[in-house]
């Protein structure tokens, strides 16, 4: 325990600032919420008041209604509230998310929330910020995991589209963020045909070309009742996971199934869901760059919140920094 700790504090509710009277990405409903990006896990309805980037508002909105919170506000640039400056800052993770950096008189905390370092092209970089606390994700937290060039992973998708024309590819992917990115992904690999949408992905890639992302030509996955099975041979579709276990994927005449995750380098896990065609690609920092955010930010204290975290803090031990575990519960590995 350090004298950091009456400042920034885990409680069954998430992260809790006594001195700014807020909860970062709370699991509970709250009196005030600030939230780092808009998957589910991060950011729920219910809480009276909710600070965000404009962006991560708006997708809740989209995904819980107008109503989710009885108040919003904006993040822009440094705010007070109470006896904290707050200022958010780009996660790399997903449109709209962000870091969010918490200056008390206990120091400078930053509370990641679920980042990446591998640039994507569907939403801002991930930006290093100074800090004596760094409270990290630890999703991927273990050596193993070191994920491969993703503009190769799209291509391992992209070579069996040629090599089965006569099948559709069915790819799972989570409907904000991984979604987008496995779209552009194959924009930049050169497939500028179609690429069709099960339902549940529609409303939030409507919402990405509303902000200026150019995704292309996106089509919803409807099959033709006189055209039969085959309509969609060669066609690349996406889809959430869960569909995969539904009659809609029985629509389609042997689809080759693909799932784009960074759990997909665990084979257990690929096999476990039937997936032929996994795809290595994640939108959290893997081993390699979680220790060097670590090492180059080189904060006083290290603080976990959830993931792998007992690997993370061997490792600050053996190499000299301070750290310890939180045990947040209630986040998921990558939610759908």
């Amino acid at each position: 325990m350090t004298h950091r700790d009456a400042h920034l504090q885990p409680r069954p509710e998430g992260l809790f600032c006594p001195a700014g009277g807020f909860h970062v990405d709370p699991v509970r409903p709250v009196e005030r919420a600030l939230i780092t990006h808009g998957h589910a896990d991060h950011a729920r309805p219910g809480h009276r008041h909710v600070m965000a980037t404009r962006q991560t508002l708006e997708i809740m909105a989209i995904r819980y209604g107008a109503d989710f919170a009885a108040q919003t506000q904006v993040a822009e640039g440094p705010l007070r509230i109470g006896d904290t400056r707050v200022s958010f800052h780009p996660a790399g993770h997903v449109l709209g998310s962000a870091q969010i950096r918490v200056e008390t008189r206990g120091g400078v905390f930053v509370i990641t929330g679920d980042y990446a370092r591998t640039p994507s092209p569907a939403c801002l970089p991930w930006e290093p910020v100074p800090c004596d606390v760094l409270v990290t994700e630890a999703t991927f937290g273990l050596p193993v995991f070191r994920h491969p060039d993703p503009l190769a992973e799209i291509g391992k998708l992209l070579e069996s589209v040629r090599a089965f024309p006569d099948r559709a590819h069915l790819v799972g992917a989570y409907a904000l963020g991984k979604a987008q990115r496995v779209i552009m992904l194959l924009r930049a690999a050169g497939w500028d045909g179609p690429i069709h949408l099960h339902g549940a992905l529609q409303r939030l890639c409507d919402y990405h070309l509303d902000q200026g992302i150019a995704l292309g030509d996106l089509r919803p996955a409807t099959i033709d009742r006189g055209a039969g099975k085959a309509q969609f041979a060669g066609a690349i579709v996406l889809a959430p996971p869960s569909a995969f276990a539904s009659p809609w994927a029985q629509r389609f005449s042997d689809p080759v199934i693909a799932f784009a995750s960074g759990w997909m380098q665990v084979r257990a896990r690929a096999r476990q869901r039937g997936v032929e065609l996994p795809l290595v690609i994640s939108d959290h920092v893997d081993w390699p760059q979680l220790t060097a955010t670590i090492a180059e930010l080189a904060p006083a204290e290290t603080w976990v919140t959830h993931g792998r975290e007992d690997a993370v803090i061997r490792w600050c031990s053996l190499n000299g920094h301070i750290a310890r575990p939180l045990r947040l519960v209630g986040y998921e590995d990558e939610p759908e």
